[in-house]
């Protein structure tokens, strides 16, 4: 079951509060201006995203993979224990879910629920320019956690798919430095861009690699930087992020 990523945050909405329904795939991107990543086909754009966030095991936070995002070239990927799996949609299926998400009411945007409540686990679609949120899901009946379901790659018939599950291969990541970590492992000296000169995301510092580049990391290695030592954790940039500036 998918963790905590329609037309959605960078791209028009599917016929939205307009009720203009053009063909969900074709559809441009809007709410940003940042040109497609380089991982991102001629024209790809991001449809649909889904993410949890907080409960008692703190899910989301700053720099966490969304769970579910999905692409106008019908690529989905799917983000599990830090791991992402890629998805291939045919065309008519990728129509079809999106047209699923809007009779589900995420065309719209709209809040359920109460505001921030401690330890609320919240789930979060962003579909064209419409961005829902939904507070302890499952405590009220709501078509869109029916719909949530469908966001599960177990579920689609193998007729839908292009291709099945693939590890997702970024072409840069996002290094999420946290200086003054304990770490039993080794202290290794960092080959890359000093950790310390990067943008804050939450508590860490983070910047932006190419992933060939970027050395293998594990929880107990200790990094010095900068006459710094740091721990780090290693995030893929999906199709649609370009900077550290796209984490949430």
């Amino acid at each position: 079951m998918i963790v905590a990523l329609a037309c959605a945050g960078t791209l028009a909405a599917c016929g939205g509060a307009s009720g203009v329904a053009e063909p969900p795939h074709s559809l441009e991107p809007g709410g940003s201006t940042a040109k497609p990543a380089k991982d991102a086909p001629r024209g790809e754009h991001l449809v649909l995203r889904m993410r949890r966030s907080g409960g008692i095991a703190g899910l989301g936070g700053p720099g966490a993979l969304p769970d579910f995002s999905l692409y106008s070239t019908g690529r989905a990927l799917v983000a599990a224990q830090g791991r992402v799996t890629e998805y291939r949609l045919r065309p008519a299926a990728l129509d079809r879910l999106l047209a699923e998400a809007r009779a589900a009411g995420l065309g719209r945007s709209h809040t359920v629920g109460p505001g921030r409540v401690s330890d609320a686990m919240t789930l979060e679609f962003t579909l064209g320019d419409a961005h829902s949120s939904i507070a302890q899901p499952g405590s009220r009946p709501d078509p869109a956690l029916t719909f949530q379901k469908r966001l599960d790659p177990g579920t689609w018939p193998a007729s839908d798919l292009a291709s099945g599950a693939a590890p997702f291969k970024p072409s840069k990541a996002a290094v999420l430095a946290s200086r003054g970590a304990v770490a039993d492992g080794p202290i290794r000296t960092w080959p890359l861009a000093p950790l310390g000169d990067g943008a804050r995301v939450g508590t860490a510092v983070c910047t932006v690699a190419a992933s060939a580049k970027v050395p293998s990391n594990d929880t107990s290695t200790a990094w010095r930087s900068g006459g710094a030592t740091y721990t780090i954790r290693l995030r893929p940039l999906l199709p649609d992020e370009r900077s550290c500036a796209d984490l949430h």
